[in-house]
């Protein structure tokens, strides 16, 4: 498959979706850079949701400015990109449209057992399955007006992929 329009993505969803995986993925058959989002976290963020403290909005501010940031330099290299972030509220979607106003989100949707036993195997992230229910009670899933692009991580991760991947060339 030929892609043309490589596009600015933001792979979305609560911890243990799957976002940096299906960006990563989704990137390498872009032939685009991927951002992990979770590198751009400030030391005290790390050590904060390590010990099992939800962050909160001002925690994420310089966060999401910084992705934000990041997002527009692609976007003015017109390099593409595909970036892994929770983006758990309108809010932290609109920062991040600063950066870039014609973004498209991914939104890695499923049922919170399904992320717990995810999280519940996981062994090298600093989040800990304790702060899940936070995710859950901050996460305001994309209305219609910002045309999120909902996976349902039931599916496997090449499905997911090849799902947006024809999403991408339509």
């Amino acid at each position: 498959m030929d892609i043309v329009n490589k596009g600015l993505y933001v792979v979305m969803g609560v911890s243990g979706s799957g976002k940096s995986l299906i960006g990563a993925a989704l990137a390498s058959a872009l032939g685009v850079d991927f951002v992990e989002g979770d590198e751009y976290h400030s030391a005290e963020n790390v050590k904060r949701m390590s010990s099992g403290i939800a962050l909160t909005d001002e925690d994420r501010a310089e966060w999401l400015h910084s992705l934000a940031a990041r997002l527009r330099e692609a976007k003015e290299a017109d390099t593409g990109l595909v970036m892994s972030c929770s983006a758990l509220k309108r809010i932290y979607r609109d920062i991040l449209r600063t950066g870039a106003g014609q973004l498209r989100f991914v939104f890695l949707k499923g049922e919170r057992a399904r992320f717990a036993e995810r999280l519940a195997g996981r062994r090298s992230h600093f989040m800990p399955a304790v702060l899940l229910d936070s995710q859950f009670a901050a996460l305001e899933e994309p209305s219609p007006d910002e045309d999120a692009w909902v996976c349902d991580i039931r599916q496997s991760p090449q499905e997911i992929v090849a799902g947006i991947l024809a999403r991408v060339s339509a």
